[in-house]
């Protein structure tokens, strides 16, 4: 989360603390797992993000703790998880982009506990898109993040690090290899990132490592006067970094654990609400198109001029009623009357034409005593669906976003459908399915 800051509380205070937001987030996703109320098939669809969910509490149960790195390929992250483990745990290879999948291992040093390292496949691996979403997903699931960088941050990682950001989750920046550098170009290379990264990340955040330094070249002279060049290793240099992991964990961790669980829980709802109301309207377009079917032949088969229209208006009415049922959102008949009507007197003043077409199709019954019922029913029905498609439209919307209009009213809302809907194509084909259904076609 942009501007987050470890800020420095008394460690029995911090855990009393952490395990309230604890005690919070395991309800939040219990809750969430155990929602009876999704459409059939919203659960099937989220199956990979409730699997993740139950992870996510068994984590929360045992008090576990995970700790992703983040960054390009080849800056060094499994070195520096390797660095921090103080074994060689997580596979390290010259190769380019030899990590290819999450692998995670427990940080073990005595108070660890219940502390995991996660390691993952570089952001930026030549047609690597899963990859990179992998690596995404994984930090986005972690309580902390750490950022690997092998020099100044490029656009790129700077795009990547404001994605992770994004997850609200708290990010340190290791700037590694820092043994290639010297102490002048060590200070400028921390004074560019500090400088690029304002507003985005601690500057005490964004600190100096070595995973794996070079070799020490030593220089022996022997008694002959002879130079002789060995290699001496050199010891990881990541002290800094544990320290302040350390102190970030042992006064935060609970609380980093829960905040993470909560976002986690809030995007997968995010997820679940779209999820239902795509379901929602889906059926609810269905359902709108056999109220279309039925008033269209209701209309074509009513020999009654004008009056067709407003006789027909109760199958409208009905099918706003069964929608809200479908958005479940109930609404009375007298409720769906009065939204059918709001929405009939601004159809009727935005589109004149159809509803005067509508009426002189209706009168040609009156000239013909009804023989010209064959002519103009396809025309006169496929009209009387094409209105009851609008109030269908309209209404799914006013149900969609809980029973209101919006900010611009009903007129917006059926003007928006409107201009969304190809008139002449709708009425073609209303045409040719209410002839099909009267066995005209």
């Amino acid at each position: 989360m942009p501007g987050w800051r470890w800020t420095k509380k008394p460690t029995e205070q911090a855990a009393d603390d952490g395990a309230g937001h604890l005690s919070l987030a395991r309800e939040s996703l219990r809750e969430l797992i155990g929602d009876a109320r999704l459409p059939d098939g919203v659960r099937e669809s989220l199956a990979h993000d409730y699997n993740a969910v139950e992870s996510m509490l068994d984590k929360l149960e045992h008090g576990h703790l995970h700790l992703s790195v983040l960054g390009r390929v080849s800056t060094g992250k499994s070195s520096l998880l390797n660095a921090l483990l103080g074994e060689e745990r997580f596979s390290v290879s010259p190769l380019h982009g030899e990590t290819r999948h999450s692998s995670m291992h427990a940080w073990r040093e005595a108070e660890a506990g219940g502390i995991f390292l996660i390691d993952t496949p570089g952001l930026d691996e030549a047609g690597g898109e899963d990859r990179e979403l992998l690596a995404k997903e994984v930090a986005g699931r972690s309580d902390l993040v750490i950022f690997v960088l092998d020099g100044d941050i490029t656009d790129t990682e700077l795009d990547a690090l404001r994605a992770a950001l994004s997850q609200g989750r708290p990010i340190l920046v290791a700037l590694n290899k820092a043994d290639l550098y010297t102490s002048a170009e060590r200070a400028a290379l921390l004074k560019s990132v500090r400088d690029k990264t304002a507003g985005l990340i601690d500057p005490e955040h964004i600190i100096a490592v070595a995973a794996q330094p070079r070799p020490q070249i030593v220089i022996a002279v022997d008694s002959d006067g002879d130079e002789c060049e060995s290699e001496r290793p050199r010891r990881p240099d990541v002290a800094v970094l544990r320290l302040l992991l350390w102190r970030i964990l042992e006064t935060e961790g609970k609380t980093l654990a829960a905040l993470n669980a909560s976002l986690f829980a809030a995007d997968l709802s995010d997820q679940v609400g779209r999820r239902v109301l795509a379901a929602r309207r889906e059926l609810g377009e269905k359902l709108v198109r056999t109220y279309c079917v039925a008033k269209g032949i209701a209309v074509a088969f009513n020999p009654v001029p004008v009056a067709d229209l407003f006789a027909a208006a109760f199958i409208d009415v009905g099918m706003v009623v069964h929608l809200s049922k479908v958005y479940d959102l109930p609404l009375s008949r007298k409720e769906a009357g009065k939204i059918v009507t709001v929405i009939m007197i601004e159809s009727a003043a935005l589109m004149g034409t159809v509803w005067a077409l509508h009426f002189v199709s209706s009168a040609l019954k009156v000239g013909t005593i009804g023989l010209s019922t064959v002519l103009t029913a396809g025309a006169q029905g496929s009209i009387a669906y094409y209105s009851t498609y609008l109030v269908g439209k309209a209404a799914a919307e006013y149900l969609a976003q809980g029973k209101s209009w919006g900010e611009g009213g009903p007129k917006d809302v059926v003007r928006k459908i409107l201009d969304s809907l190809d008139r002449d194509s709708v009425l073609r084909d209303a045409k040719q399915e209410i002839l099909a259904r009267m066995g005209m076609s």
